[in-house]
């Protein structure tokens, strides 16, 4: 995608983007590694992760902090807890990711290096379980900013606060599907059926970017809600 914004002396930024593992017993483990793999491949610069990384326990994370510390990124590699994150206890996966080279930015960001300089990456804390602080999410931001977040409704926690491309998961695509994609069911978020999955141009200067994820929760079953990961290239348009 194309932007406005400059990112620094770089034209093109690569992000991959994945979220919702759901590491647990309704997600198997070769849907993990094939997600990993996936991503790895993709050689991204940055690397964004959305949450929701175990269902239940913490202690599943073992099933996907390995693959996930081995994925090259240059330019640095950030998460998001999710509402299953905090309900299976945020600090310990907080500090599994962190072991693993995986900064979570919990209503916090960080600026890129060169080339890549004029871009700061914002997280949000979760909608439903965390709490979401858009004022220091943003604070001292620069121009171009990614926002990261678990859920679409984390839209609703940042005021006015400016953004060039969201990043988000949580709803799975409805995970179980009508035709044409129509979710039978959403997670929790006043968002979460508006935007469902995709993107979505909110406005002539700002982005969002809603995964499906990768595993499963509740039942093991996707139906017209296929897994994915995403590698976004980004290309300044400016000066």
């Amino acid at each position: 995608m194309q932007i406005a914004e400059p990112l620094g002396t770089a034209a093109t930024l690569r992000v991959a983007f994945a979220s919702d593992f759901h590491a647990g017993p309704m997600t198997s483990n070769r849907v993990l590694d094939e997600a990993a793999v996936r991503l790895a491949a993709a050689r991204p610069d940055l690397l964004l992760l959305g949450g929701d990384f175990v269902s239940l326990r913490t202690h599943y994370i073992a099933r996907i902090i390995e693959q996930l510390a081995e994925i090259p990124a240059s330019a640095g590699r950030f998460a998001v807890l999710g509402n299953h994150d905090h309900w299976a206890g945020g600090p310990e996966v907080t500090r599994a990711l962190e072991r693993a080279g995986i900064e979570v930015l919990t209503n916090a960001n960080r600026r890129l290096a060169a080339p890549f300089e004029e871009v700061t990456v914002c997280g949000v804390d979760d909608h439903i379980a965390g709490y979401p602080d858009g004022d220091r999410a943003f604070a001292g931001a620069s121009r171009t900013r990614l926002l990261l977040m678990h859920s679409p409704s984390g839209l609703l926690d940042i005021s006015d606060h400016g953004f060039t491309i969201a990043f988000a998961g949580h709803t799975h695509g409805g995970q179980i599907a009508l035709w044409k994609g129509y979710p039978v069911y959403v997670p929790h978020g006043q968002l979460s059926r508006r935007y469902c999955a995709g993107r979505f141009q909110l406005e002539p200067d700002r982005v969002l970017l809603v995964s499906r994820g990768v595993g499963c929760s509740t039942v093991p079953i996707r139906w017209n809600a296929p897994a994915e990961v995403h590698l976004c290239s980004i290309r300044s348009s400016s000066g």
